[in-house]
């Protein structure tokens, strides 16, 4: 790949990263956001029982509600901003799916790098409009639970990650009849892991969503493990994409992204007929496709009676 093909393109590239830095800060305004408040409301609750205790990290959870509150606002935010940018850049808004993207092809090196970049700028401009929006301090960034190493705290955001980016690949880069719902999909997927992922690493799973509030608020002595970790998930969850591509995973349950398939006339066999050798071949319906095209074959002008 020369200088000419890689940078062939580089016009609707920087265009797209423009568009994916404005996209990362509309998921994170929303869904950092609903961490804040939740953070807020708790710390609220406790000054007015008289146990306050200041500002609360994002994985310090009061409460079911407050996790599922922050669950929710992860999740409908990512929802929200992929499908509102799913046709103009892809609705990526994280390096660890950018690096997948990159690996199966879906984008080049260049926009890959300015994806990342931008999906990085994004996250610290998005913290700062939180912290400039919210007053008080900003603690929505990650950090690893109580008795949670960093070993630990690796392979959750790996395991994490890799489902989200899953997801992505599945759903969104693998062209189907439902991919346009990919987002609801891909929603409820941060959703779902933030609800094991809140209490034990804050759920971290985006290397910007985790840079951006570090930038305004500060880093920790862990900030490696979501790096690290994302980026293990989306190797993990391409190797699996690629290991289904390989084995040709649509003839493995086929008929199950159409409308209209070849059906048997007959209703379906008990086990004792299931095992007695039949001899008569029974007919296969034509489907609907070849049923319309007879009758339009009859129709036509001039009429074959």
């Amino acid at each position: 790949m020369n200088s000419r093909t890689l940078f062939g393109d580089i016009r609707n590239d920087l265009l797209a990263a423009a568009l994916e830095f404005v996209g990362t800060i509309v998921f994170l305004i929303i869904g950092l956001g609903g961490i804040q408040a939740a953070a807020t409301s708790s710390s609220l609750l406790a000054a007015a029982s008289g146990t306050s205790s200041g500002a609360q990290s994002a994985n310090a959870v009061a409460s079911i509600e407050q996790l599922l509150y922050i669950s929710a606002s992860m999740g409908l935010g990512l929802l929200v901003a992929v499908w509102l940018f799913y046709r103009v850049t892809g609705g990526v808004f994280n390096p660890a799916v950018s690096t997948a993207l990159l690996l199966v092809g879906t984008i080049n090196p260049v926009r890959f790098v300015l994806y990342c970049l931008a999906q990085l700028v994004g996250a610290i401009v998005a913290s700062g409009i939180l912290l400039g929006l919210t007053g008080g301090p900003l603690v929505v960034t990650p950090s690893l639970g109580q008795n949670v190493n960093p070993a630990q705290g690796v392979f959750i955001e790996m395991f994490l990650t890799s489902f989200l980016v899953f997801a992505v690949l599945m759903l969104a880069a693998e062209k189907h009849r439902s991919t346009a719902f990919a987002p609801i999909g891909i929603g409820l997927t941060l959703f779902s892991c933030h609800l094991f992922g809140v209490l034990y690493t804050g759920a971290g799973m985006n290397a910007a969503r985790s840079f951006g509030p570090a930038v305004v608020s500060g880093f920790s002595h862990d900030h490696w493990v979501y790096w690290v970790g994302p980026f293990l998930g989306s190797l993990l969850a391409t190797a699996l994409y690629a290991f289904l591509k390989h084995v040709k995973y649509w003839e493995l349950n086929p008929d199950q992204d159409v409308d209209d398939y070849v059906r048997p006339l007959t209703v379906p066999q008990s086990p004792v007929q299931r095992l007695t050798p039949r001899t008569d071949a029974v007919p296969r319906r034509p489907c609907r496709a070849r049923a319309l095209s007879e009758l339009e074959r009859r129709l036509a002008w001039p009429w074959p009676w």
